[in-house]
């Protein structure tokens, strides 16, 4: 199971283990510093884990105790903030490289320990065997998900072996089970190809350590095809959850001339930051049809957002996920980590796409999906106007929208920046 809603890896130095002891005049450890605990907690927390450690039906040794009190402590703030064991924090970093072992699906874990599927990745086992986005896994090999501390890992295993994943889906009225066989998952983020002459088709499905370089490679070929030049261009980033955040604003860098693309401010100093686009459009102001829907979340929410507001391309699809905010990973002393919410993400115009998600320039129809925004996860961070026109977002699937959004390149209803030069 991939994590892959998370976006930069941030180092928060301060937090980290076995550190010696700075200067407390320097101003990020002076940032990052503990601040007092009223004694008054302490004691509670104390009362509460001797309890615990006295009369739970069962003997808990001290490791699992204060494990699951660290795993409380950040599952508590917010949907994303998590405590990784060491195999997770592995698994984490495989994931933005782009291998790994396992069934090719990107889940968001619920308050019940259950998961929802935000997007099966293309071509991989969990695709293959119909698992689709909007589905929720609540049980593992039989084994149900409820109160497993470590849902994703039960995803994870051997190469050639099968699991058998209980789902439930909108619309049926009992459980199904699919049996998926794991493999080793090669994820090519990006593929391209020409529509007809003069228009092209990009599709990312995820944002990992080499996406960037590859949208240009393709980008590149794309324009290099033809007889003609490229007259504009579908960018497909449906049931995309996202990824690393530096590879999105590469993404966006291709076709932006100039500009910020994305911001993100939160209370340290180093989570605010921004990021510019630099000299060199790879479509000369050709114009950009960006398709999404209620599985475009994270770091493909950012691309999108940055292409719309720099005028550079139309939105088309449905209203995206609305997973708006950064997480940093800090390494534990033990090998473990921690996942924790720093900043929100801000697109040029300033707008947070927190719980709010992006609505569409023009909008297609698709399959409602439960759950499938982040407005409607339990403790998520608020979001501006997370409220107005709140309406579910909807998974669109199949070729149909990309003829739609061909159309509309035809048809001069995409945003071309070179015709606004004019």
């Amino acid at each position: 199971m991939r994590h892959a809603l998370l976006l930069p890896m941030l180092l928060l130095p301060a937090l980290a283990q076995g550190q010696a002891p700075a200067d407390d005049t320097d101003p990020v450890v002076a940032e990052t510093a503990p601040t007092a605990i009223p004694l008054t907690e302490i004691r509670r927390y104390v009362a509460v884990y001797n309890a615990v450690k006295d009369a739970y039906v069962e003997p808990v040794d001290d490791q699992t105790l204060m494990k699951a009190a660290l795993r409380g402590l950040l599952s508590d703030l917010d949907p994303h903030s998590a405590y990784l064991d060491k195999e997770e924090a592995e698994a984490l970093l495989d994931d933005t490289e782009g291998a790994y072992v396992g069934i090719g699906v990107e889940t968001e874990r619920r308050p019940d320990d259950t998961l929802l599927v935000v997007a099966p990745i293309d071509g991989t086992p969990a695709q293959r065997a119909g698992l689709r986005a909007g589905d929720v896994i609540i049980a593992i090999d039989g084994e149900p998900l409820v109160s497993n501390p470590n849902p994703h890992t039960a995803l994870r295993g051997q190469a050639g072996e099968p699991v058998t994943v209980t789902v439930t889906r909108t619309g049926e009225p009992a459980p199904r089970d699919l049996v998926i066989v794991r493999e080793t998952i090669r994820v090519n983020s990006v593929e391209s190809r020409l529509l007809e002459p003069g228009f092209g088709y990009l599709r990312i499905s995820t944002f990992q350590s080499d996406t960037g370089p590859q949208v240009r490679r393709q980008l590149a070929q794309l324009t290099g095809r033809g007889a003609t030049p490229l007259r504009g261009l579908v960018l497909d980033l449906r049931s995309n959850p996202g990824g690393l955040l530096s590879a999105a604003v590469e993404a966006a860098d291709a076709l932006l001339d100039d500009g910020l693309i994305v911001s993100t401010r939160g209370r340290l100093e180093y989570s605010n930051a921004s990021f510019h686009a630099k000299p060199g459009d790879a479509l000369a102001g050709a114009p950009v049809v960006v398709l999404v829907d209620a599985g475009t979340a994270s770091a493909a929410e950012v691309l999108a957002g940055a292409l719309r507001d720099h005028d550079r391309a139309t939105i088309m699809g449905s209203r995206t996920y609305g997973k708006g905010s950064v997480q940093s990973v800090v390494p534990l002393d033990n090998g473990d980590s921690i996942k924790l919410t720093t900043a929100r993400y801000y697109t040029p115009s300033g707008k947070s796409i927190q719980a709010r998600g992006i609505r569409p320039d023009i909008v297609l129809r698709g399959e409602a999906a439960r759950g499938m925004r982040e407005q409607e996860l339990a403790g998520h961070l608020r979001g501006d106007n997370e409220d107005a026109g709140s309406g579910p977002g909807e998974v669109i699937e199949g070729d149909a929208a990309i003829g739609r959004a061909l159309d509309a390149l035809k048809a001069g209803k995409a945003t071309a920046r070179a015709r606004r030069r004019l």
